[in-house]
């Protein structure tokens, strides 16, 4: 039996090894006010790197009805993969909990004022800070929101006879921020399919005419 519980202790370790040792672009932390260093904001900063934090959790409940200790969320993003044991050193030097790797970041931004959680209190959007240049305004849009746009953008592409993507690319950049957002993160294959499709019905038209 010891022998069997050995080795149980082993592979148990093996696989924690094994899950720290993966990498990640995006990771998440909680960090209590009264336990973490003054200057923690500071520290991020410093590091230049993609970061946010959500309002104050102080109406946060236990399921007993108990409120939990106040604490921040905190996700940070990289410009590359980062393993366990690098952003452990991050989130120690300011005295927060060991990171979790995100694989779903944008579920982590809603979670900071409970969106998807109606059960639980509900946070404001505008208390939520950002750092170094991290734009989480995509994280709101649900998929009612993405679909009117893409819509708005296939009629301009219509109406305006639009037969390069990239010409609706500098037109969003240029005129319309929501596109634009829209374009660099969750519609540009759809978009960019239409125009090619669309261009080469036009073309395959005009030569047998």
């Amino acid at each position: 039996m010891a022998y069997a519980d050995k080795n149980k202790q082993r592979e148990a370790q093996r696989k924690y090894d094994s899950k720290r040792s993966k990498r990640h672009l995006s990771w998440a932390a909680i960090l209590y006010p009264e336990s973490c260093v003054s200057n923690w904001r500071d520290i991020l900063d410093d590091l230049h790197i993609e970061w946010a934090e959500s309002p104050l959790h102080d109406k946060d409940v236990n399921p007993t009805g108990e409120l939990k200790k106040p604490h921040i969320h905190l996700a940070f993003t990289f410009p590359a993969v980062q393993t366990y044991e690098e952003v452990a050193k991050i989130t120690e030097s300011i005295g927060a909990t060991i990171p979790q790797p995100l694989k779903n970041l944008r579920g982590m931004i809603r979670y900071f004022i409970h969106l998807d959680n109606p059960e639980k209190y509900q946070y404001n959007r505008t208390d939520i800070k950002v750092h170094g240049g991290m734009d989480i305004s995509n994280c709101f849009l649900n998929s009612s929101d993405r679909t009117i746009m893409i819509r708005e953008m296939i009629a301009f592409v219509r109406e305006n006879n639009i037969m390069y993507f990239s010409d609706l690319f500098d037109y969003a950049d240029q005129n319309n921020p929501d596109w634009f957002d829209s374009l660099c993160n969750n519609s540009s294959y759809c978009l960019k399919e239409y125009i090619k499709s669309r261009a080469f019905m036009i073309r395959e038209q005009m030569t047998r005419k």
